[in-house]
């Protein structure tokens, strides 16, 4: 017999009640260091002060209206990003994968407008995840992602990760744009260098081809800069964004330039939801504290601290890991053992990790984390380490 909630997830036997920062309590009354943030979404940690005081006034005031007129708050996070960020305007939506939906509509309906509607092909990269939408999955186009839910959503180009040559051979009159993640979370957290960054920037502005980064987890602070690509100095045409930014409440956003947005005019596209009072309350107090410069310089140092830590973890271990990597605060821990085995050895050490592909473990603590709470963190992934060194 079917459970009553869809059985899409293997989920893990804990059931978290109450949350503080970077701690999780189990409903038996555990207490869990969370290094894994609702996979980057709880930017601030849990129940942040902040955040739970703008949610409760917008939800004394006014919860929904719909995008048929005017929302304040929206406007309001709408400014916020434009002025931190390269673009011109935003679209609002509820998660990564309605991101990813609007990204693709939007470049190509920018060169249908320009008078090239064959310019259709979006070039995508192995590893890469953008959502479980039938746009996400297609641009994805892994067998895991995707068998069973033929016919898949055409024009889309599939490339290995990092080969250059490869890249500049598929771009033809056919492409509108390039699709890419600054580092790839699901796919084993793997950053894309700052100088492949920079050329694949060149190489659109070249043959003329948009090019969209998917910031939804590496995005809002994660890696110690507002957003991953500004590492490199260059910018997106257009960018797709979500978890972080709400904090934990459902939202998402497209940034783009008036440039690469200017097909998209009245009537094509909407959300019912997208950009409501609730959410963009949110996304402004999350903001108005991640963007400030003390805060990312806050997080690179204390990246450095946890990623000193992880690499004497690795020395410690040489059976159960091969070493580290990542950007920031999101961080993996390569294994020669399986992901599943130390995720599970962590939660018998009240630690929570992510695992990736690639035999990879994430690491995605709130961007808020203590010193204390990461070498905690690490204290405790090193207990559950000798567990598996030993069996």
């Amino acid at each position: 017999m079917i459970a009553s909630v869809l059985p899409t997830y293997s989920r893990a036997p804990l059931s978290f009640v109450k949350g503080s920062g970077a701690w999780l309590i189990e409903a038996d009354g555990r207490r869990f260091l969370d290094l894994g943030a609702g996979i980057a979404v709880n930017a601030l940690g849990h129940a942040h002060p902040a955040l739970t005081e703008a949610l409760t006034q917008q939800a004394g005031a006014l919860w929904h209206t719909s995008n048929l007129y005017q929302i304040p708050q929206q406007q309001a996070l709408a400014d916020k990003l434009v002025a931190h960020t390269f673009a011109d305007t935003v679209f609002f939506t509820n998660s990564g994968t309605e991101s990813c939906e609007l990204a693709v509509k939007m470049a190509r309906k920018y060169y249908h407008d320009k008078g090239q509607p064959e310019r259709v092909e979006i070039i995508t990269f192995s590893g890469s995840f953008h959502g479980r939408s039938s746009a996400g999955i297609a641009a994805a186009g892994s067998e895991k992602m995707t068998k069973g839910f033929g016919p898949l959503l055409g024009g889309f180009t599939h490339l290995d990760f990092g080969d250059h040559d490869a890249l500049t051979a598929a771009i033809t009159e056919k492409t509108c744009a390039v699709l890419v993640e600054p580092v790839q979370g699901e796919g084993g957290i793997r950053p894309l260098p700052d100088a492949c960054l920079k050329g694949l920037r060149d190489l659109c502005d070249e043959h003329g081809v948009l090019m969209i980064l998917d910031e939804v987890q590496c995005g809002v602070g994660r890696t110690g800069k507002l957003f991953a690509h500004e590492w490199s100095g260059i910018a997106p045409d257009i960018m797709m964004v979500a978890k972080g930014i709400g904090g934990g409440f459902p939202l998402g956003a497209v940034l783009a330039t008036e440039n690469a947005a200017s097909g998209m005019t009245a009537g094509t596209h909407g959300s019912t939801y997208g950009g409501n009072p609730l959410g963009c309350a949110v996304g402004c107090a999350v903001l108005d504290i991640v963007a400030e410069p003390e805060f990312l310089a806050d997080v690179n140092r204390k990246a450095g601290t946890l990623r000193q830590k992880l690499e004497g973890l690795v020395a410690a271990h040489p059976t159960v890991f091969e070493g580290v990597r990542g950007a920031g605060l999101m961080l993996g821990l390569k294994c020669k053992v399986a992901p599943a085995d130390l995720v599970n050895a962590g939660y018998a050490e009240e630690v929570i990790t992510v695992p990736a592909a690639d035999n990879v473990v994430r690491l995605l603590p709130p961007l808020n984390i203590t010193d204390e709470e990461i070498a905690e963190a690490v204290a405790r992934l090193d207990r559950a380490a000798s567990t598996l060194g030993a069996a």
